[in-house]
């Protein structure tokens, strides 16, 4: 199985950008992983925010695979304590899912199309947190997950 992090904007930012390739690094241990920061649309600052939601979702789903099992990070998302999202992930694994793709949206969300075409929608908190520090978060309970499988000692519950 293949992890990737998808994220509309620019590339990390410096202040989440170690912590970020610190957990990918280690992600890689369990599984192949990478990160694809995709291009906001020509003339963003112009369109609507409607229009802006559509013009990603249709990169978003031109880029992505059939096959491909898509989790939405999404505030209003089903909320997974560690463990829960430990098992969540193992069952993609032992359901021989191929590729999961963690995508999280832009400023103003993603459109309904990916909405629908979400496996997945999962919440990190009821709390809103910068797009930045959300790939840092979601990079390392990725990881955490990981270590949980596998019974090693980064998380104590």
């Amino acid at each position: 199985m293949k992890l990737q992090f998808w994220t509309i904007g620019k590339d990390h930012d410096n202040y989440v950008k170690e912590g970020v390739e610190l957990f990918t690094k280690r992600i890689a241990n369990y599984y192949p992983v990478g990160w694809n920061i995709i291009a906001m649309p020509k003339n963003s600052a112009t369109l609507s925010e409607i229009e802006l939601k559509r013009k990603e979702g249709e990169i978003i789903l031109n880029t992505l695979q059939k096959e491909d099992y898509l989790i939405l990070l999404e505030e209003r998302g089903r909320h997974l304590n560690s463990e829960a999202f430990a098992a969540f992930i193992q069952s993609r694994a032992n359901e021989s899912i191929k590729n999961i793709v963690f995508l999280i949206g832009g400023a103003y969300g993603v459109s309904e199309a990916i909405m629908q075409r979400a496996n997945y929608k999962w919440s990190l908190s009821q709390l809103v947190f910068p797009h930045q520090l959300v790939r840092l978060i979601v990079a390392e309970q990725v990881y955490r997950a990981c270590s949980i499988n596998r019974n090693e000692k980064y998380h104590h519950s």
